[in-house]
Order: structure tokens, then sequence, then C-alpha cells
């Protein structure tokens, strides 16, 4: 016969400086250990602290408690002068310890493993993890994945073999490697060490009301859209850039793709549905994703976009990218501006950024 056990009630756990007594009591001790695990706002001065802050203690009934400083701020309270200068300090130790990591990844042999740049860090795994995401916008694999591919093209160029490369790039097996070639290349190793060898690309030169525009695809998809005053120096870019592909123009299917691309740069509201064959590092990728979200009509500055793909602090980096864009239109780069609503930089043309905004705001089409 068995014996009927009493119930029992699970037990939920106490979390430390839980209530708003124990904080109280916390903040008026300056317990360093508190600091952590909540923050203090006043409401007389609109700043919020560390529990441990040196400032001259407040009234109980001119406090409201938080569980971190993002709750603090989206309540409207701002750091105090001593938190704020805190925070620079560990954003700037953040910000070397993950430039380290980055030349750390560059100059491995192969990728290293996420324990290993943690440790290096002095961080634990997840911790690095996010700082690293958060300070450059990729996952240390995605970079890694992307330095390697930088490496390999390096390589291809330089090695006495295609095998060679592959090695020298930080890949343990070449079986490893060309199941991920394409996505690496857009084309076979080979052929990209050939300058496009073995690749047939399609183009078409045609006009429009910015000027002469060029529009050639792969097997994979549209690989360049340009603009430009002279048709034929638009064909000669073409050509440097892949000087071994079979390059074949005038094909009158391929009129209606170009057809379908100027009638996207006349009336923006058509939008452009092709596949796009877009090739970059990872980041590059993440900002031009970023850039198509854009709506027509409307701009976003350097400084929104790297908020959006989640790099604050890579400004820079966006506008490095949004110049290495070769997909006019389809990658909308010239709807981006500097802080103000100021024009900068386009591949194609300041006047031709302009007339394109001008064209997208006043709803042609």
């Amino acid at each position: 016969m068995s014996t009927l056990l009493p119930a029992t009630t699970a037990r939920v756990p106490v979390l430390p400086y839980g209530s708003e007594d124990v904080r109280w009591a916390a903040v008026q001790a300056r317990d360093a250990k508190a600091d952590g695990h909540f923050v203090y706002g006043v409401r007389t001065t609109g700043v919020y602290c560390r529990p441990s802050a040196a400032s001259r203690l407040p009234r109980r009934e001119n406090i409201e408690f938080f569980d971190s400083a993002e709750a603090a701020e989206a309540a409207g309270y701002r750091a105090s002068q001593r938190l704020a200068a805190d925070q620079t300090a560990a954003s700037a130790q953040r910000a070397r310890l993950v430039a380290q990591a980055c030349r750390h990844i560059e100059q491995a042999e192969s990728p290293p493993a996420l324990e290993e740049l943690a440790e290096g860090a002095g961080l634990s795994p997840w911790h690095f993890h996010r700082v690293f995401k958060a300070e450059t916008g990729l996952t240390p694999k995605a970079y890694a994945d992307a330095a390697r591919a930088r490496r390999l093209r390096d390589e291809l160029l330089g090695s006495a073999t295609v095998t060679d490369a592959i090695y020298d790039a930080g890949f343990n097996a070449s079986s490893r490697f060309y199941e991920q070639s394409d996505a690496l290349l857009g084309m076979s190793p080979r052929d990209w060490r050939g300058g496009g060898a073995n690749t047939r690309i399609r183009f078409a030169v045609g006009q429009c009301s910015l000027g002469a525009i060029l529009v050639a695809q792969s097997v994979r998809g549209i690989c360049a859209i340009s603009l430009g005053d002279d048709a034929d120096q638009l064909v000669r870019d073409l050509q440097d850039r892949f000087p071994k592909a079979e390059l074949t123009g005038s094909e009158p299917e391929f009129d209606e793709l170009v057809a379908s691309v100027v009638g996207f740069v006349e009336q923006p509201s058509l939008g452009l549905d092709l596949p796009l064959d877009v090739r970059g590092t990872a980041f590059q990728q993440r900002v031009w994703q970023a850039l198509q979200q854009i709506p027509a009509g409307e701009t976003a500055t350097y400084s929104e976009i790297a908020e959006r793909i989640g790099s604050p602090k890579a400004v820079r980096a966006v506008g490095q990218a949004c110049g290495a864009n070769l997909l006019a239109v389809a990658i909308p780069c010239h709807r981006v501006v500097r802080r103000g609503g100021d024009l900068s930089g386009y591949r194609w043309g300041i006047d031709r950024k302009r007339a394109l905004l001008l064209r997208e705001q006043s709803g042609c089409g």
C-alpha cells in the first residue's frame, strides 16, 4: 500500500533587493553590492543614480526605483553626471575589447571559438556575444565569416593554386569551402581568380531622365546598375569589373528588364521586384537591407541607419557601405542624407541624388 505524501508548494526564489524597503535601505547605506541590481530616480532633479552614489541623499518620497538604467531612461530620467562618466568609460572599454577581438579574428588561421574570444576579453561567452553584437552589429561568427571571405578573395589573386588559397583563407577542408563558395564569391573560385572567366553576364544600356543607365545580370541576378553621363564609359567600367567574363548585350528579352529599372527610376512608387546579385561583407549587407526598408519619398541619416542595424557607433562604416553599393536605385543609398538633411556624396553624382529625392518626394508615379 502506497503512502500519500503531503502536497508541497513550489518555492518562489526571492530576488536580492527585490522589495522597495530593501532597496531604500541599500540606498541609505550606499551599498555597492546593490549596484547592478537596480537604480533609483530622483523626481526633483530628473536624474537616476546607482545605489552606492555618494551624492546627497534625497527624501524617500522623491525616489522611485527601476530594475535597470534602460527602464529609468524610458521613464524620462537621465543619468547623473558621475554615472554618465562611468558609462562613457565603460563604453570605451567595450570598444577596446571588441577591437581587440576583431584583430584576433582577422589574424587567426581559422575562426576562433566563442569561448576563446570571450576568455581573451575577460567576459563570459554569453556576455561577450552580446557586447560584440551591440558594438559591431554582427555576431562574432558573422564577422569571422566576412573576414574569411575578404581573405579568400585576396588569396585567390595571389596564391599559386585555388587549393592553397582555400587553406590560407582559413578553411580546414576544401569540401567545406566548396559548400559555401557560391555565397562567398558569387561564382566558382577558379572563375573568380580568373577575373570572371566562364561567367556570362548580360547587359544593356538605356536612357532615363538622369542620363545613361546600365543594367547587368549574371545567372544569380542583377550584378550592376550604373548611372552616368557617358554610356560608353559605363560599359568600360563593367568590362574592368569583370575583365574575363563573357559580356553579352542587346538581347531583346533583356531590354524588358532594363525598361523595368528605368520605369522604377521614373516612377519610384512602382517598386522594384527583381533578383539582386548582392555581394559584400556581412556588415554591408545589413546596411543595404536597412536602405531597402526606407520608403520612397523618405530619407534617413547615416546615424539613423547605424541605429537601425544595431550599431549606433558605426556611422562612418555605414557611409562606406553606401559608397560600396553598386546597385543604384535598387538599393536606395540616395535616400541617406547627413544630419540636418544636407546631401552627401553619391556614386552617380549629387545632382542625380537630388533629382531622385525630388521625384520621390513629389509623388511621381
